[in-house]
């Protein structure tokens, strides 16, 4: 076997890795993610846990950001091309339900659940929300200076506040799938309100920051 070939196996038992620990947590819980029952999963030998990662605490951390890279990587070219708040109301719409069919909701709760009591896994789920945070704040600069909102809202905060509504509402649904689904239909509500006051003129855009100017003590 050549260098290139032994990295390439490497590389590749990493990656059953990560995505073994990936699907321990989802299915069974971040309490019965043992480096037997990731291995297991991977279709790998136990002793690769130590020898690529040195930890189980190691592998699952690695694991959330190597998850997070793959599920940002999927939908950022469908965030580059939001060209309007309705979009990116929309977007969250379809990307909950595509994420919720790829089981992505069951697992995001096993990495909250262990970021609790796990400091490395609680490190590396804050990056991978941070992740979405960067992508969803690209959007919100690109667009809200088209909006009366643009100069009242900063696109940061309202960046992680969208993530955190976003999260909240994956975890809701596990306990409460109706009310959880009057939410996101509430938000398609708002976004016809939002998409009128796009569609207003000029005139009514000058009213209306006049108006959100006053309210915020701006004159």
């Amino acid at each position: 076997m050549s260098p290139a070939d032994g990295g390439r196996t490497a590389d590749s038992t990493r990656t059953k890795l990560l995505e073994g620990a990936l699907r321990t947590l989802a299915e069974q819980g971040i309490a019965k993610a043992s480096a037997r029952a990731i291995a297991t999963t991977a279709g790998v030998n136990q002793a690769l846990v130590f020898y690529h990662f040195g930890s189980v605490d190691e592998l699952l951390s690695a694991a959330c950001r190597h998850g997070a890279e793959q599920r940002v990587a999927r939908y950022r070219t469908r965030l580059a091309g939001i060209g309007s708040l309705t979009e990116l109301l929309a977007f969250g719409r379809e990307m909950h339900d595509e994420e919720r069919a790829a089981g992505q909701v069951a697992l995001l709760g096993q990495l909250l659940a262990g970021a609790q009591t796990h400091d490395r896994l609680k490190a590396a789920t804050s990056a991978g929300l941070d992740l979405w945070i960067v992508e969803i704040e690209k959007v919100l600069e690109r667009v809200l200076p088209g909006t009366p909102f643009g100069e009242f809202t900063d696109s940061g905060g309202l960046a992680r506040a969208v993530a955190a509504s976003f999260v909240g509402l994956e975890l809701y649904e596990g306990v409460d799938p109706a009310g959880a689904g009057a939410a996101l239909d509430a938000l398609e509500q708002l976004g016809i309100l939002v998409a009128a006051l796009e569609g207003l003129g000029p005139v009514a855009h000058r009213a209306v920051r006049h108006h959100l100017r006053r309210a915020a003590g701006r004159g």
